[in-house]
């Protein structure tokens, strides 16, 4: 690590001296200290040399401090794999997943965000601090920024941004928070009704949206939809050109804060279809494409131009057996979810789809994440799960119906459907589109099994409440004594007991098999030689490009 220099005058030495704020480094005697040891031209020598590096360094200076910072130069281009929305470029409506970020990231900032090391980086604010009661919570925040149009960034937009937004987790947000009060143009206060413990959770990473900042005023007057078409933040990239749902670029803001980006231009082009991405990069018409898996992924890392670069996510891909609630259902006996979970060879498919890059895990919660507990993987034992299934009594198996993976995976699902068909559960692949999966996910209408890959931000108290809860978005029900401890765990404030709750209530949900666990998600991205670093993995278990004002062209 580098160490702290000062320069000050040594009181009894008649010239300014280097004194390095490191014990371990040899400390420079002045000349009145060294003249008990050393006469004559030594000591002439000596007072000759420290003056002539003093000087050098008066001179050196202020060229070091005048030299100007490299202008942003070249293009990256993004080949996407899904329809890139409007909605991503309005904080407001950001969903408690990691896609809008995709954009925000790029245009936007927040008071507080993930950053490389950082769960909870400083970003628009410079500090914050908590009460002693958990109860209010102020941000200084960083003066002298404008938005990309010149308005000046102040208090008044963060109160603004706050009190707009309605993305994901806003009902808990809103009701939780008493109020916001300015109490000058770069301080912030909010007051909460109660102590609640996962208050900078939300706010301060992206398990929501609501602490990323829009321009009150430029808003106002243009209105929402306009604004979707031609955003303006405080992000380190301008939107320059926007072709809604195909292709956006963007430019960068040499305003930004943080840092200059090195690169100026960013396209984002929509490619849905896998091969045809790979094609793009191999033709050198894109420099980074996202989610590749299986032949196409072993294709790219085949390619000597191209390098595959998995990134682990926080999403965890289990099997969900939303029918153990019905007691008419084989489902309902654990000795059947049970053997569901031993007939799956998980390092088997970690190597046909992940290309071996994903975590195998017994777990429902990403060790990442606060509050995790990790369990080992399950076994792959067969025989074991036939046992079971004749002690539940269906020694010929049974029919199980139809498996509904979230798509686009359903090469996964069919090798899934595979491993149950040799212990004798039978099912059969039903696909839909991505939309249509998470419809029926919070009705609760998809019968038979279930396979899908969840993640959210934050910790392990917000992944449970989505999906291992009766009210929970991607949660097929819950068991009432489970319920109560995520409920006193919510109130907790000692972290020490707090962690004991959750850990208590992961394992049981291990013990009863509620889902069966297969491994944490290896996203895998392809980047071409021509991008030095695509700024890939340096946020924890987040999937894009992440700061976008860290990625270098090789040169």
């Amino acid at each position: 690590m580098f160490q702290r220099t000062s320069l000050r005058r040594d009181s009894q030495c008649s010239m300014s001296t280097f004194h390095y704020d490191d014990p371990t480094l040899p400390q420079r005697p002045c000349p009145s200290q060294a003249r008990a040891r050393h006469r004559g031209g030594l000591q002439t020598s000596l007072c000759l040399w420290l003056t002539s590096v003093v000087l050098l360094w008066g001179l050196l200076l202020p060229l070091v401090a005048q030299e100007p910072t490299r202008a942003p130069s070249g293009e990256v281009r993004f080949a996407i794999h899904i329809t890139l929305a409007p909605t991503w470029f309005d904080p407001g409506e950001a969903l408690s997943s990691n896609t809008p970020y995709l954009m925000l990231y790029l245009v936007h900032d927040a008071l507080v965000k993930p950053m490389p090391g950082q769960r909870m980086a400083p970003s628009l604010a410079e500090s914050w601090t908590e009460s002693p009661d958990g109860l209010v919570y102020e941000f200084q925040l960083r003066p002298g920024l404008t938005f990309h149009n010149g308005d000046s960034f102040t208090a008044e937009d963060v109160l603004f941004s706050f009190q707009r937004y309605h993305g994901g987790a806003a009902t808990d947000l809103h009701e939780k928070v008493q109020s916001v009060d300015i109490l000058d143009p770069y301080r912030i206060r909010f007051t909460l009704k109660a102590p609640w413990p996962d208050f900078m959770t939300f706010y301060g990473t992206i398990a929501s949206g609501a602490g990323w900042i829009v321009p009150k005023h430029y808003l106002e007057k243009v209105g929402v939809d306009a604004f979707k078409q031609h955003p303006v933040g405080l992000g380190p990239y301008k939107i320059v050109s926007h072709k809604p749902g195909l292709e956006i670029i963007a430019e960068a803001n040499t305003s930004y804060w943080r840092k200059v980006p090195e690169v100026k231009r960013l396209v984002f082009t929509s490619v849905p279809d896998e091969t045809t991405r790979l094609a793009m990069l191999k033709r050198g018409e894109a420099d980074i494409t996202y989610a590749l898996q299986g032949q196409v992924a072993e294709e790219a890392r085949q390619t000597p131009h191209i390098q595959i670069i998995p990134v682990m996510l926080g999403a965890i891909w289990w099997l969900d057996f939303p029918e153990q609630w019905d007691t008419k259902s084989p489902w309902h006996d654990l000795r059947v979810r049970q053997a569901a979970s031993l007939a799956i060879d998980r390092q088997a498919l970690n190597e046909a789809e992940m290309l071996g890059h994903s975590r195998l895990s017994g777990a429902v919660v990403p060790p990442e994440y606060e509050f995790a507990l990790e369990l080992p993987p399950p076994e792959y034992n067969p025989e074991r799960a036939k046992q079971f299934l004749k002690e539940a009594g269906y020694p010929q198996g049974f029919d199980a119906g139809e498996l509904t993976p979230i798509a686009p995976y359903f090469s996964l699902a069919e090798s899934v459907i595979n491993y149950l068909q040799a212990v004798g559960i039978k099912a059969r692949l039903r696909t839909m589109e991505r939309a249509t999966f998470f419809s029926m996910r919070r009705e609760r209408t998809l019968k038979g099994l279930i396979l899908d890959g969840p993640g959210v931000a934050g910790n392990a108290s917000t992944w449970l409440d989505g999906f291992a809860m009766s009210w929970g978005s991607r949660s097929s029900g819950g068991y009432p004594d489970l319920e109560t401890l995520f409920k006193h765990q919510a109130h907790e404030l000692d972290r020490d007991k707090r962690e004991a709750l959750l850990h208590q209530l992961q394992r049981g949900i291990a013990e009863r098999v509620m889902v069966a666990p297969f491994f944490q998600f290896a996203w895998m991205t392809a980047v071409h030689r021509r991008v030095a670093d695509p700024s890939l993995g340096r946020i924890q278990t987040y999937p894009y490009t992440a700061p976008y004002e860290d990625i270098r062209l090789a040169r």
